[in-house]
C-alpha cells in the first residue's frame, strides 16, 4: 500500500499544482493581453495589425501555458514537442491553402499596400475594403456586395490602390466633328475646365488632341481632382462639356449610316 500511497500523493500534488498553474496563468494571459492592447493603442497602430496582433500573443501564451502544464504533470518537452511538430507537419499539409492565405494576411499587415477604408482593385473585384482578417480580406463594392477575397490572392498579383494619394488625374475623351472648329473646341474645353470648382488648377488642365476618329478629332481632357471629389468632378465636368459644346454650336459627332440611291436614266 506505501507505494500506492506515494504514487496518489505524488501525482495528486502534481494535479493540485497543475491546476493552480492553469488558473493562473489564464489570469495572466488576460492582463498581458489588456496591457498589450493599451499600449499598441498609445503608439497609434493600425486597428487591423493590432487585432492581428493580440490574436497571435494570445495563441502563443495559451501554447506556452499548456506546455508548462504538461511539463508539471511529468510530460517531457522534449516529446511533447516532437508531438506537436508531428502535428504541425500534418496539418500544414493539409492546409497549405490556409497557411498561404495566413502567410499572404502577415505580409498585408506589416507591408500595408492598403488599409481599412482604402478603395482599391483586385482580383477582379473593386470595392472599400473594410476588413483585413487573418485569412481573408472582406470588400465592399460600390453597390453594396460584400466581397471575401483570400490573402494569398491580394499578397501575390497586382492591386491597384486608388485611395493611395490625396488628388486623381481623370482623361476625359471629347469627340469633334471634322466639319467643327477644332482650336476653337479646344479652347472651349479648356474654360469649362479652367472654371470648374472641383477641378484643380495645381497642375493645370491640359486639353490636348489625343487622336483621330473615325468622325472627327477625340480630344483629351486631363484634370486633377480632390480623391473624395473624383466622381462628382467627372460627371458633372462631362455634362458641362456637352452644354459648353452645343452652345458654341461645335457638332459632336455620333454614327450615322448614308444612303445613296442611283438610278438609271
Amino acid at each position: 500500500m506505501e507505494p500506492i500511497k506515494e504514487f496518489a500523493l505524488t501525482y495528486l500534488g502534481r494535479a493540485v499544482l497543475g491546476v493552480a498553474i492553469w488558473i493562473i496563468g489564464r489570469k495572466l494571459i488576460g492582463l498581458v493581453l489588456t496591457l498589450l492592447e493599451r499600449r499598441l493603442a498609445k503608439v497609434h497602430i493600425d486597428e487591423s495589425l493590432r487585432t492581428f496582433l493580440g490574436t497571435m500573443a494570445q495563441v502563443a501564451l495559451q501554447v506556452l501555458l499548456v506546455i508548462t502544464v504538461a511539463a508539471t504533470f511529468g510530460i517531457e518537452i522534449t516529446t511533447f514537442a516532437a508531438i506537436v511538430g508531428a502535428a504541425s507537419l500534418a496539418v500544414g499539409l493539409a492546409f497549405q491553402g490556409s497557411l498561404a492565405n495566413f502567410a499572404g494576411g502577415v505580409l498585408i499587415l506589416l507591408l500595408k499596400p492598403f488599409k481599412v477604408g482604402d478603395y482599391i482593385e483586385a482580383a477582379g473585384y473593386s470595392g472599400t475594403v473594410r476588413e483585413i482578417q487573418v485569412f481573408h480580406t472582406v470588400l465592399q463594392t460600390p453597390d453594396n456586395q460584400k466581397v471575401i477575397i483570400p490573402n494569398s490572392d491580394l499578397s501575390n498579383a497586382s492591386a491597384i490602390n486608388y485611395s493611395a494619394y490625396d488628388t486623381r488625374r481623370a482623361t476625359v475623351k471629347v469627340p469633334i466633328s471634322f466639319d467643327s472648329d477644332f482650336k476653337r473646341a479646344k479652347e472651349v474645353v479648356r474654360q469649362v475646365a479652367e472654371n470648374h470648382p472641383l477641378i484643380l488648377q495645381e497642375p493645370a488642365p491640359a486639353v490636348v488632341m489625343g487622336e483621330l476618329g473615325d468622325h472627327g478629332p477625340v480630344l483629351y481632357a486631363r484634370v486633377w481632382a480632390q480623391r473624395s471629389d473624383y466622381w462628382s468632378m467627372y460627371f458633372d465636368f462631362l455634362e458641362q462639356v456637352k452644354d459648353a459644346l452645343e452652345e458654341a454650336d461645335i457638332e459632336i459627332p455620333y454614327n450615322q449610316l448614308d444612303v445613296h440611291v442611283k438610278t438609271q436614266a
